[in-house]
């Protein structure tokens, strides 16, 4: 079934792809009447979130930044499509990088990075940073279910370089790496919540205590990496630019979950700068309440 599903389905958004950007953006304008206005996909939630997040802003505020994102997630699940057949010059020009000088001081230090970020403005693009520094790139990726997509997804994500594990196998990748003195720069989104039976740490996060993910600061100190911020910018429809800043190059010497709180405060001042870029379907806030019926926390 999985086979007769991707077979079925490939020709579909293969075909998608090939379209020009300006067909594209207009599929997705008619993609996203059939989401927002016909199935109202997650509407309640994104809406739920938004009052939580923004609790000085009205219903009518609250609206408007609802719909402006939704136009930017379909234009992100077009973007996704498009990156199976876009070129490396066609992407160049449209996801940039900016001061990569701060990647390369610590590659001449021969120092190894966990490059944290969030799921905020096009993260599926940066796939091919792997072109512009020294550093192995290896990013982190949820397994799909079906194991063609899987595949296809995978090995379009990788054509420019970068190389994708599991979360599952990331550890096991980077303490590899580690063992053969491979310079290695690990891309992870820390921003979603974790299961409340892995959370270790609660945290004030968008005005609410919530769970956070500790991993990308745990393989830091545990391997001595650099940790470095990825932040996503913006600038119109169809084009981006990511800068770094550097949060620390000796993370031992930072108390536990220091490192997590700066990158949080990071990812805040995005949402807050244009609150319609971030991922608002998940439901970040559903443990809120609970970190006393948590017992696993530290």
């Amino acid at each position: 079934m999985q086979g007769f599903l991707f077979y079925i389905l490939y020709p579909v958004v293969w075909l998608v792809s090939k379209l020009p950007f300006p067909v594209l953006y207009l599929l997705s304008d008619g993609i996203y009447v059939v989401v927002y206005y016909l199935i109202g996909y997650r509407k309640d939630l994104v809406l739920h979130n938004l009052k939580i997040a923004f609790p000085e802003k009205n219903v009518d505020e609250l609206k408007k930044i609802r719909k402006d994102f939704y136009h930017h997630f379909v234009d992100i699940f077009m973007e996704m499509i498009k990156t199976f057949t876009i070129s490396e010059k066609e992407l160049e020009k449209r996801y940039k990088f900016i001061n990569t000088s701060v990647i390369d001081t610590l590659a001449d230090q021969n120092k190894s990075i966990v490059l944290i970020g969030s799921h905020y403005g096009n993260w599926e693009w940066a796939s091919q940073l792997s072109l512009f520094v020294k550093h192995q790139f290896v990013v982190t990726y949820t397994r799909i279910q079906n194991k063609f997509f899987d595949k296809w997804v995978r090995s379009s994500r990788e054509r420019f370089g970068c190389v994708m594990v599991t979360k599952s196998d990331t550890l096991g990748k980077v303490r590899d790496n580690t063992q053969k003195g491979i310079l290695s720069m690990y891309g992870l989104l820390s921003d979603q919540s974790p299961q409340l039976r892995k959370t270790f740490y609660w945290h004030d996060f968008l005005g609410v205590r919530v769970p956070i993910h500790t991993g990308a600061e745990m393989i830091a100190k545990k391997y001595n990496c650099a940790v470095v911020f990825a932040q996503v910018e913006k600038i119109k429809r169809g084009y981006y630019e990511t800068s770094f800043k550097l949060i620390t190059d000796t993370p031992r010497d930072y108390a536990d979950y220091k490192i997590t709180d700066i990158f949080l405060q990071e990812v805040e001042k995005q949402i807050y700068d244009q609150p319609a870029y971030y991922f608002w379907t998940h439901n970040r806030f559903k443990h809120r309440g609970k970190e006393k019926t948590n017992f696993n926390k530290k």
